[in-house]
């Protein structure tokens, strides 16, 4: 294998230009005739046991050269990206050049390779943060949401109303034709949700258990293809009306809910933990802030192969959101009609910031020389156990050493920046009239 020549173009790409010779050609086509001899039929010989001079006598000695190719191409580049120290990405696209003859051929293979970067300064790198607070309304809509997760349905004879539970049978008509998937019986519907076709919880409000009638609605353009935008009617009947009925906020609640005896207790831990999802949550946007602002200063020609597959990996992050939520991502996107090439040109411009924050945080990592021991990595791996309640050797089955090391490089990139920032003080927000009058 002979590198003839080496091309750089924009957005890091790199042109090889590699020759394989004759005795590396004579090799690739000794193993295309064994890999191919039984496909091959020669008469007088039994599949598999023409020697390859008779084959190539019938058939010219062309008819094992494809095989060949496909058999030296990828050490010969792989041994000319090795040999021109380059760090590839992805595939390359490859083109035989010229005639392919018994004294080898000459390829050009064309394929992105990292970007040499340039970043500024990324210590002493200033971003506002935000105090955290935890006001008394805080805890209270914590401690109402608690109640709420915890209230029980009452049956009530009256009408329903607004966040009542509606128990009800319904069936759906298209011009008077009942239709796939509108039928339901004792289906307990929360009136406000909106867990329904617009309009149609509405009119169930005010209805009382027994009541029967006709409920009209007009499905949304987004809806699913065979209903959108279609004048649809319900029938529908009220079998019980429910009452949620929220237990008292006292000691007893705490008991029930918590491992606390008192709701003073119960409402200490919870304005503590409100403070230290608030604290989490501040330090976590300080920090995007900084690296932002870091990745702002990256100075590289990023080919696109890079923001392709971020954009990939935004789509895949989606699909697993929407799987842990089990939604099956065909369905979602045939009901909402998403367009998936949309999906993946609008998230071209947040993925190039993401790939530029990628690129600062591993020229950190080489600026500071840093490096992951093993007792980095072995730290990591108990961090992470401890995290889920499992065993190290389990997360090993699921999490590679390098993937782990990576991480502990990055969160050591991370670190320097944090460690040197410098918090900007907010602006004190500017009272409006009212308030400045009183």
């Amino acid at each position: 294998m002979t590198v003839k020549n080496v091309e750089k173009l924009e957005k890091s790409r790199v042109v090889l230009e590699v020759e394989v010779d004759a005795d590396e050609f004579e090799a690739a086509v000794a193993k295309a005739y064994i890999k191919l001899r039984r496909k091959i039929s020669v008469p007088g010989f039994r599949p598999g046991k023409a020697p390859r001079k008779m084959i190539e006598k019938l058939y010219g000695p062309e008819i094992f050269y494809s095989e060949a190719i496909d058999i030296s191409f990828p050490e010969a580049y792989e041994s000319a990206v090795k040999n021109e120290e380059l760090n590839t990405i992805g595939y390359p696209e490859v083109e035989v050049l010229d005639d392919v003859t018994k004294d080898g051929y000459t390829f050009k293979a064309t394929v992105a390779v990292y970007p040499e970067v340039k970043i500024g300064a990324y210590k002493g790198v200033s971003a506002p943060k935000d105090p955290v607070v935890v006001t008394d309304d805080d805890v209270d809509e914590r401690l109402n949401a608690m109640a709420e997760r915890n209230a029980r349905l009452v049956s009530v004879e009256r009408e329903a109303k607004l966040g009542d539970t509606a128990v009800i049978d319904f069936e759906g008509f298209l011009d008077g034709v009942p239709f796939d998937g509108g039928k339901g019986e004792n289906h307990e519907l929360e009136l406000g949700s909106g867990s329904f076709v617009p309009g149609f919880e509405d009119q169930v409000v005010g209805m009382k258990a027994g009541e029967e009638k006709d409920v009209d609605i007009t499905f949304p353009e987004d809806y699913a293809p065979e209903l959108a935008g279609k004048a649809a009617v319900f029938h529908v009947k009220v079998n019980e009306v429910k009452f949620k009925e929220l237990p008292e906020l006292d000691d007893e609640f705490a008991k029930d809910v918590s491992e606390f005896d008192t709701i003073d207790e119960l409402r200490a831990d919870t304005r503590k933990k409100l403070e230290e999802e608030r604290q989490k949550s501040v330090d976590v946007a300080f920090e995007n802030a900084l690296l932002e602002k870091v990745a702002e200063s990256v100075e590289a020609d990023i080919p696109d192969i890079l923001i392709e597959e971020q954009c990939r990996r935004f789509l895949d992050e989606f699909k697993d959101r929407l799987a842990a939520q089990g939604i099956p991502y065909e369905q979602y996107a045939r009901m909402t009609n998403m367009d998936e090439a949309k999906f993946l040109e609008d998230g071209r411009e947040p993925a190039l910031r993401q790939v530029k924050m990628d690129l600062a945080i591993a020229k950190i990592i080489e600026e500071e020389k840093f490096e992951a021991s093993e007792e980095d990595v072995a730290a990591e791996y108990r961090r992470i156990a401890d995290s889920y309640g499992m065993d190290v050797e389990t997360i090993k089955k699921y999490l590679s050493e390098a993937s782990i090391r990576n991480s502990v490089l990055n969160g050591k990139a991370i670190a320097v920046v944090k460690d040197n920032a410098v918090v900007e003080e907010k602006p004190v927000e500017e009272k409006n009239g009212d308030d400045a009058a009183e």
